[in-house]
């Protein structure tokens, strides 16, 4: 099969679909690779690299689409770029469809086979290609809420270890999946007073079992959430309902219970965000703030740490490639959990979630 590779366009956005190590092994079991030149450089993967392990460069994105059987990136394809695809091709990377109408119905004018990392599940029904970017995204949320705590950047002035005599700052984190739990290690390392709010009982039990009492655990309701932003100088929203809009957890109303220069990120931003005054922003401008609370709501929050995010990802997604690489399409009869990851073919919707919420069609 061909692979290709384009260059990433998104706003800053500096991570690649392939690395040369993953390039390598596609190669040696046969298959052409086609990157886009410069594809790599941002994370200092050199076309020199890529040509070593097997590659051929080529200059521009039309190139690598007209080239290849299949299409391996990062980001959703931006319009234009769906218009460049064909019907006997099949497209892999995140989409998050049901956020963006323009583009599933781009896709689907395309005809082409579009497979969804986010959808893809595994044995213990998990997800396993949107486990290392979640990972990165919880971390990065302490980080990056941290940061504009600070009163040079707008924030309350807190220091969310405080220090001896001074409380910690609180961090409430809604949604105890792989986001929220890799947000509040993160936070119990810096010594904050972290509270996890979940639907689940189970998991809850879990968080507490895991954390041995470190953290604090609640159940999600509107009235605990409601308290939680109250007190906290942190949220962090990390819900997650597979390949379906974020839930609005927090109302425009409720931002007057939060204290001035208190921080949101929004880690479900490209599901739509789950606070109602959440918009996607990019990192050259990644905050905004709404009745003195600050949002931070970037929607590729993985791409600032674009080096550790790009190996954390293809160390996924490559047993899926090269599966899809032996045997196209053919690769998802073999494997149910690699077919959750459909989300058109054949001018369709097939992500039974994804059609319910753009409102279209779902073919199964």
């Amino acid at each position: 099969m061909r692979i290709g590779v384009p260059r990433e366009i998104k706003v800053h956005e500096y991570r690649v679909g392939l690395t040369p190590p993953a390039v390598a092994e596609l190669t040696a079991r046969g298959h052409k690779v086609i990157v886009e030149k410069g594809a790599g450089a941002g994370i200092d993967f050199a076309d020199s690299d890529y040509i070593a392990a097997g590659a051929e460069i080529v200059a521009t994105p039309q190139a690598v689409f007209a080239g290849a059987d299949m299409i391996v990136k990062v980001k959703e394809p931006q319009l234009h770029e769906c218009a460049w695809l064909r019907p006997d091709q099949i497209l892999f990377t995140y989409l998050h469809l049901a956020a963006d109408k323009p583009q599933a119905e781009a896709l689907m004018a395309s005809g082409a086979t579009a497979i969804a990392y986010e959808t893809v599940t595994d044995r213990a029904g998990g997800l396993p290609l949107l486990r290392p970017m979640s990972e990165v995204a919880g971390r990065m949320s302490v980080q990056v809420g941290a940061h504009y705590l600070e009163k040079e950047q707008g924030g309350r002035g807190v220091l969310l270890g405080g220090v001896p005599g001074v409380a910690p700052g609180r961090v409430a984190i809604l949604g105890g999946g792989v986001s929220g739990l890799n947000a509040a290690q993160m936070a119990i390392g810096l010594r904050a007073d972290v509270t996890i709010y979940d639907i689940s009982t189970a998991r809850l039990a879990e968080i507490d079992a895991m954390f041995e009492g470190r953290v604090k655990t609640a159940f999600s309701s509107k009235a605990a959430i409601a308290a939680a932003i109250a007190r906290a100088h942190l949220v962090i929203g990390a819900v997650l309902i597979p390949g379906a809009a974020a839930p609005k957890l927090v109302t425009r109303d409720m931002l007057k219970l939060m204290k001035r220069g208190s921080v949101l990120v929004d880690i479900a931003i490209d599901q739509g965000g789950c606070f109602e005054t959440s918009r996607a922003t990019t990192h050259a401008d990644p905050v905004y703030t709404v009745d003195g609370i600050i949002h931070y709501c970037v929607a590729n929050m993985p791409g600032a740490v674009a080096r550790t995010s790009t190996f954390a990802l293809v160390n996924a997604t490559l047993p899926f490639v090269l599966r899809l690489a032996d045997h196209g399409t053919g690769a998802m009869d073999a494997d149910p959990h690699l077919a959750r990851g459909l989300n058109v073919a054949g001018g369709a919707i097939r992500h039974a979630a994804v059609a319910e919420a753009l409102h279209l069609p779902f073919v199964a």
